[in-house]
């Protein structure tokens, strides 16, 4: 019998089916060394799930299986798991949390690709035994020239603040994720929150090795009508702005 995986990276997913193949194909040489890959669906109107279980079925590793949040997860499917919960991102990923057996969890964006010793990385950073969770420097792909400028500043920010994004890859050991009670069940600022619940655990590990995310949401809204929203937003939640009215201002 193969033993449990020590990681498991948990992905939450929406309508996502033009992406989600390259996504989960970049995630094999990690799948391939044991490390279990969930994808938790929302309730996606494409192919989504189809997509994603082609590619999980197509990996050289055996078991896997598509179940519904709740279930009881069978031995055969540590490998991969397609989950599907109910619509919003920290729902998602809670869920994801409890279908997993990994002791180090990962949440991962859709348009976001891990380096590829991203496993190893997080291992060594939380076996320190200083840190309980931690996070990736971000790059942004794109065409725009302050995509490198808006990583840059992120990265900065979240190192002096503590605070992380969930484009930065999240990850922690699966004791502090419970210690914290998971994700908040709020529709926005999820990550902002959950930050905060792990910083009275210990401040994070800043990995500067980056992970590349997707710009398209800077590109199609616009860079800088993107960053002055983000700025609202963030300023308005610190404010004390309820994200139900957040989530309203985003959309």
């Amino acid at each position: 019998m193969a033993a449990a995986p020590t990681l498991s990276i948990i992905m939450p997913v929406l309508n996502e089916g033009p992406g989600i193949a390259q996504t989960l194909l970049a995630l094999a040489p990690l799948r391939a060394r044991g490390v279990q890959v969930i994808v938790v669906d929302g309730g996606s109107a494409d192919d989504t799930v189809e997509q994603a279980r082609q590619v999980l079925q197509a990996l050289p590793v055996l078991g896997g299986a598509i179940i519904a949040d709740n279930d009881a997860v069978p031995i055969d499917a540590r490998a991969w798991q397609i989950v599907s919960a109910p619509h919003g991102r920290a729902a998602q990923m809670n869920a994801g949390a409890r279908q997993s057996v990994g002791a180090t969890l990962l949440f991962l964006h859709a348009d976001t690709h891990l380096p590829p010793a991203a496993d190893t990385l997080v291992a060594r950073a939380l076996n320190r035994g200083s840190h309980h969770w931690g996070r990736f420097d971000v790059h942004i792909a794109g065409q725009h020239g302050m995509l490198r400028v808006i990583a840059a500043l992120m990265n900065v920010r979240s190192r002096w603040t503590g605070i992380a994004t969930g484009d930065q890859a999240l990850f922690m050991t699966r004791a502090a994720f419970e210690a914290v009670g998971g994700f908040p069940a709020q529709p926005l600022m999820e990550d902002i929150e959950m930050s905060k619940r792990l910083l009275r655990l210990s401040r994070p590990a800043c990995l500067r090795q980056r992970v590349a995310t997707s710009g398209r949401r800077w590109e199609t809204r616009g860079v800088w009508r993107t960053v002055l929203l983000m700025w609202r937003l963030r300023f308005a939640y610190w404010r004390g702005v309820s994200p139900e009215r957040l989530a309203g201002r985003y959309r």
